[in-house]
Parts: structure tokens; C-alpha cells; sequence
């Protein structure tokens, strides 16, 4: 698959951060293809809940990604969503449609456990 990157989801971050083999294994075969992205969701939804003990090894990791603003572009788009899903009765988050909006302004795929948070059409997603 030709990609910009990954962006990595919290769920993907998470699950890496806490050991899971399957989440580990996965982010080490798509670094082979791509570089492993984070956005500022991301990021302050990781940090807001790392432990102490992790902090060091959690900022490692993080600084060691890809970092992708929140463009006025990727801004719009995710307004857009938001209010275009809410009219047909799905509820989505603002910070959902923003990292959705992130990667899609930015030509990147979603790694992420939760496909339902995400269901732009534009979207290129990998389960994790």
C-alpha cells in the first residue's frame, strides 16, 4: 500500500504502550513500508493518561514519531464531518473527525480499534 505514513490512533498507542503483541507487531512490520505518525489528539489523549513510571519510556516513543499539526484545512474538514454525521444521527466526536481529518488531509492511513469513530468514506483505515 502506498502511504505518506500511519497515523496511529490512541487505541493503537495505548495498546502498544501496554504490551500487546499483536499491536507491537503490527507497528513493526508498517514502519518497514512507512513512518508511524502521531497528531495533537494523540498525543494529549496518550499523555493524559500515561502512568508515572512510563513517562520516560512514553515520551521516547512519541518524540520519535512523525508529528502532524491540526492544518486549518484538516480544521474544516472535521467541522464538516461532524456536523454532516450528527444530521444523519450519528454522533461523532470533535477530536475523532479532527484525527480523521489529519490523516486524510495529510494522505495517511488510520490505525485504529475503533472503525465505528470512523466511518469517512475518504478515510484509508487499518484495523489493529
Amino acid at each position: 500500500m502506498k502511504t505518506k505514513g500511519f497515523l496511529l490512533d490512541t487505541t493503537a498507542l495505548i495498546d502498544f504502550f501496554r504490551g500487546n503483541r499483536e499491536t507491537i507487531d503490527l507497528l513493526s512490520k508498517l514502519t518497514e513500508e512507512a513512518p508511524l505518525a502521531a497528531c495533537p489528539i494523540t498525543v494529549s489523549e496518550v499523555f493524559s493518561g500515561v502512568r508515572p513510571g512510563e513517562l520516560a519510556r512514553v515520551e521516547e516513543f512519541m518524540e520519535a514519531l512523525v508529528f502532524y499539526p491540526i492544518s486549518y484545512k484538516a480544521s474544516r474538514r472535521a467541522g464538516i464531518y461532524r456536523r454532516a454525521y450528527m444530521q444523519e444521527g450519528i454522533s461523532l466526536s470533535l477530536s475523532d473527525t479532527i484525527i480523521a481529518s489529519v490523516a486524510i488531509e495529510n494522505s495517511l492511513i488510520l490505525v485504529t480499534k475503533n472503525l465505528k469513530h470512523f466511518p469517512m468514506s475518504e478515510l484509508s483505515v487499518i484495523e489493529h
